[in-house]
């Protein structure tokens, strides 16, 4: 046997003649007995004889050898598997993480900046009387009426009359039951400030109330917050609040002009806000659904109301539901109001002057639910809650303004514009262009796939019932938290300070 590779190499010892008998039975039984007969035969052979025998000696040695050579082995292998190959181990399925952008911290505010407002509601609204209607029913509001024929009956205690500035009551009650909530706020990565800011300054909005009136709550409400240690540790980066009505209600910037001056007060600067209606410049601001009506209490109210609105016959081309601006020169929505009822046979049209189409109306729902298509002007500011009132149900919103949706509500709705709805811009409907022409040029198909991206994204546009949210579908408050605390992570790592 050749040695290894690894051992001394051994010297060659010489071929011995033998003696003796004795010393020839000797070396058969020794590893070298075949040397013997080589020896023997040394003188005898022709020489050529003798070289035959010695090449044939070193083939038989090499055959002898050659299957302890190590590529022997290797071929081997390809019938045998080796017993040293790793094993691979089964892990347990993965444990999904679903706080793994951190969690959230709710402030225990003094009554004052919320609670209050709720037990002293009759003081909100003084005009109308409906102020303690509003923020019933954790921010939801009362049970709609109205609605046989148009709501599938067992859905119909998924409807509620929702004020359109509800938002801040919706989150607040929410965001106490969210499954990322901490106690600890050593523990926490975002910090939620549960201040009624809309309902603060909506009562003084209409009366002859100074500025100093309309901005107290705000101030006093930054006092606090700037006193808590954990603000101070961020200067308000990792804070957010939920701002019930227009950002326009909160940027006054002059004593004599609209609502308060709260989001220009000391302290605000870092503040992240969720909003029914965003500044698109400004980062801090961040547009959320405004609260329609549908409240889905589980999973299947949501897909058993996509398959209704998926189903409904639609008997008009298009529809408008607004009032006019009478005081307002050219007044664009007084527009589309003549535009619509000069083409009576393919819109329908609904006149909300006074307070008929308030919070939303069994007539302002099923106005959509019969029509292919919504138009969606501005209202007093860029946006207004008929767009979600109109997309819940399944009609395809008609934008004027590209700040009315695609400006506002990115989180919330598709990326592509063209996908769920049609742009037309407004100085073409001034100049006289015909929309019922426009909206005609798109084919069924077309309108099909755009309807079914509008009721794809309908869990996106509501808020559910319960304070724990539904089983597996996210809502409009699930699809804000998760994005909102995504943000405030990638804000921690990457390094981003304000002060």
């Amino acid at each position: 046997m050749l040695p290894s590779c690894n051992s001394p190499e051994r010297k060659p010892q010489p071929l011995l003649k033998p003696n003796s008998p004795e010393s020839t039975v000797s070396r058969k039984s020794s590893p070298h007995s075949l040397s013997h007969p080589l020896s023997q035969a040394h003188h005898s052979l022709h020489p050529r004889s003798w070289l035959i025998i010695t090449i044939f000696s070193l083939q038989l040695l090499l055959f002898l050898t050659a299957r302890y050579l190590p590529f022997a082995s290797f071929r081997r292998r390809n019938h045998f598997p080796s017993p040293y190959q790793p094993v691979v181990a089964i892990s347990a399925p993965a444990i999904i993480d679903e706080c793994s952008s951190g969690k959230v911290y709710v402030y225990n505010l003094p009554p004052i900046f919320n609670t209050d407002f709720i037990e002293k509601c009759n003081e909100l609204d003084p005009w109308n009387n409906s102020g303690c209607n509003a923020v019933s029913n954790n921010g939801i509001g009362r049970p709609a009426n109205g609605l046989i024929g148009l709501v599938p009956q067992n859905l119909t205690g998924a409807w509620f009359r929702t004020d359109q500035f509800a938002a801040e009551i919706i989150f607040h009650n929410r965001i106490l039951q969210h499954k990322c909530r901490t106690l600890d706020p050593n523990s926490a990565s975002g910090f939620y400030i549960p201040f009624y800011a809309g309902l603060a300054v909506g009562k003084y909005l209409w009366s002859n109330c100074s500025a100093k009136d309309r901005d107290y709550h705000g101030q006093k409400l930054l006092e606090w917050v700037q006193d808590q240690p954990f603000w101070n540790r961020s200067y308000g980066r990792d804070h957010f609040i939920t701002l019930g009505r227009i950002t326009w209600d909160f940027r006054r910037s002059k004593d004599e002009g609209w609502g308060s001056s709260f989001l220009y007060m000391k302290g605000m600067r870092n503040i992240t806000r969720l909003v029914i209606e965003k500044n698109p410049w400004d980062y801090f601001d961040i547009g959320v659904p405004y609260p329609t009506g549908f409240h889905p209490r589980n999973d299947a109210d949501v897909i058993q109301w996509q398959n209704h609105v998926r189903r409904r016959p639609r008997k008009n081309l298009f529809c408008f539901a607004g009032a006019p601006r009478g005081k307002f020169k050219n007044d664009f929505r007084g527009i589309l109001l003549d535009q619509c009822k000069r083409e009576s046979d393919a819109c329908k049209a609904v006149d909300c002057g006074g307070r008929r189409c308030v919070n939303g109306t069994s007539e302002i729902l099923k106005t959509f639910l019969d029509s292919e298509f919504c138009l969606q002007p501005r209202g007093d500011s860029f946006t207004r809650r008929s767009i979600f009132d109109c997309m819940i149900a399944g009609s395809i919103p008609v934008f004027f303004w590209k700040r009315t949706a695609y400006y506002q509500y990115k989180w919330f709705l598709p990326t592509e514009p063209s996908s769920y709805s049609v742009y037309i811009h407004r100085s073409d409907v001034k100049n006289g262009i015909p929309i019922r022409a426009l909206l005609e040029k798109y084919s069924k198909e077309e309108v099909r796939r755009m309807r079914e991206k509008v009721i794809e994204y309908i869990p996106k546009l509501v808020y559910a019932k319960p304070s724990e949210g539904l089983e597996t579908i996210k809502d409009a408050f699930d699809v804000a938290m998760d994005e909102l605390m995504k943000r405030f992570k990638g804000q921690e790592e990457d390094g981003f300070k304000w002060k």
